[in-house]
């Protein structure tokens, strides 16, 4: 079993960066691929992001593609998302999630096995 803790969330102005990390403790991440989901208030999780179990393949939501960036540091044990040019839409919880799959990754929040607590992010404009 794994477990994930979130952070780097916070309030920033739109056109601001962050970078949220997730790191993991119990397993190596090497044994699972990860994702990034997001939850704003009165709507559902929503996926964000994905990266593979070696950290080689990645995918996007539409919404994020361009400005959003996955990355995945096995040796730290970490999984990070780089957001850039935020927007107020993209106000809300961001959590990372780990699937146990062996090849490929999800963007279905139902596949994944293990999950973060959250962390907030806030865009003012």
């Amino acid at each position: 079993q794994v477990q994930l803790v979130e952070s780097g969330g916070g309030l920033v102005q739109s056109g601001g960066s962050l970078r949220l990390s997730c790191a993991a403790s119990g397993r190596t991440l090497d044994s699972y691929a990860m994702g990034w989901f997001r939850q704003a208030p009165g709507k559902e999780r929503e996926f964000v992001s994905a990266i593979d179990r070696l950290g080689r393949s990645t995918i996007y939501a539409d919404s994020v593609k361009g400005r959003f960036t996955i990355s995945k540091d096995n040796a730290k044990n970490t999984v990070y998302l780089q957001i850039d040019s935020l927007k107020p839409e993209d106000t809300a919880v961001y959590y990372c999630a780990a699937d146990r799959r062996v090849l490929g990754f999800s963007r279905f929040s139902n596949d994944y096995d293990y999950w973060g607590q959250g962390t907030q992010v806030t865009v003012s404009s």
